[in-house]
């Protein structure tokens, strides 16, 4: 068979769900060459049965294993543990100590999946890599580009997770489910009689066995969390915090306070290392900066755009104007104050269902005890 007539070929990101196996279903159904293939992920010095309930524990392997034998294509379990480690368990622990809340899941995506999975499979000589998310891809001949869109599922959505891809990933990939809600994945896998048709979905951290990352990051780490002070606004000492990494945006409970009046958790500051908390109205601003934006509808992005933006991946997306600045930064302002925005999380850009873009939300700068950017 010449490469001209044969069958274009796509390895799935196996995950041993039922999404991802839904996922080669369809693809084999629209006469793709499939191949299934599971990372592993965890490092050696995490149990075995961590992660049993997630994206790339040992269950995980041997679900995607059998999806692949029933569907009868050849599956591969690739090593990419170290890899993993460097990239998304070292960023996240990094992350926590700077006073940020990350997002591994989208450094997962980045770095592994359309990363060296992409280039694993080029190697290989195929010519996809498939996921089983929620989103819609395709090249639109009018603009000369790939974009990448909401899903059908609005309640599965999973594209503000996807915003980093760029225009040669976009080239190589397949979103096989962008169409179909998560009812219809469900209803064609047990058509197909998949073994892992009604498995559960996982919330965790698959790198966090019993998923409290507050107790993982105090037994991998424990001589770099270190106790100071709570500060309100004014700089009043409140009390003392156990450490940065244990607080997040808005938290109200586990602050030891007792003013009676609610306080939150508005800002963690790495300099003084201080938690500052303060009223609910201090939660609220309608700036944010961003920094390593990637953009999906431009090479180069307008000064100056209209967009809604999410600021956590369950979010409602709020109406502002985007400002792109030099060195993959952007000002964001928002139309009315969001609550509780969080450095370290990734900010995404819409208009319409198109994906525009997105960041990782920078930390506050300070005067005083008083956010410079509050507006």
């Amino acid at each position: 068979m010449t490469t001209a007539t044969r069958k274009p070929r796509v390895m799935v990101a196996m995950s041993g769900g039922v999404d991802s196996s839904t996922a080669a279903v369809l693809l084999l159904q629209a006469g793709y060459d499939v191949t299934g293939a599971t990372m592993a992920l965890l490092p050696h010095d995490i149990p075995a049965a961590a992660g049993e309930s997630g994206c790339c524990g040992l269950s995980a392997v041997e679900d995607a294993r059998r999806v692949c034998s029933a569907l009868d294509i050849p599956f591969y379990v690739l090593n990419f543990r170290e890899l993993f480690e460097r990239e998304v368990i070292n960023y996240f622990i990094a992350s926590y100590l700077e006073g940020q809340t990350p997002n591994p899941c989208i450094a997962c995506n980045r770095r592994l999946k359309f990363g060296a999975l992409l280039q694993r499979a080029r190697a290989l000589e195929m010519d996809y890599i498939a996921t089983g998310h929620y989103a819609r891809r395709w090249f639109d001949n009018e603009r000369g580009r790939y974009l990448l869109a909401r899903s059908r599922d609005r309640a599965k959505d999973q594209s503000y997770a996807l915003y980093t891809f760029t225009q040669e990933q976009l080239a190589h990939t397949l979103l096989p489910l962008g169409d179909y809600t998560k009812e219809e994945v469900r209803w064609i896998a047990a058509q197909h009689k998949l073994p892992v048709a009604q498995k559960s979905e996982s919330q965790d951290i698959c790198f966090i066995p019993g998923g409290d990352y507050r107790d993982y990051l105090q037994k991998k780490v424990p001589q770099t969390i270190k106790p100071g002070p709570i500060i309100d606004v004014t700089g009043r000492v409140l009390g003392q915090h156990r450490g940065l990494p244990f607080y997040t945006i808005g938290q109200r409970k586990g602050l030891g306070l007792a003013m009676g009046k609610p306080y939150y958790v508005v800002a963690l500051d790495r300099t003084r290392n201080a938690v500052i908390v303060g009223e609910e109205e201090e939660l609220r601003r309608r700036v944010l900066f961003s920094r390593a934006n990637n953009y999906i509808l431009w090479d180069e992005p307008p000064s100056e755009v209209r967009v809604e933006a999410k600021i956590r991946y369950r979010a409602a997306a709020a109406p502002a104007t985007l400002y792109p600045l030099e060195g993959g930064r952007a000002r964001l302002l928002f139309d009315e104050p969001q609550r509780a925005i969080t450095p370290g999380q990734a900010v995404v850009y819409y208009q319409d269902d198109l994906v525009v873009g997105g960041g990782i939300i920078e930390p506050l700068e300070y005067d005083g005890f008083k956010p410079k950017s509050k507006q």
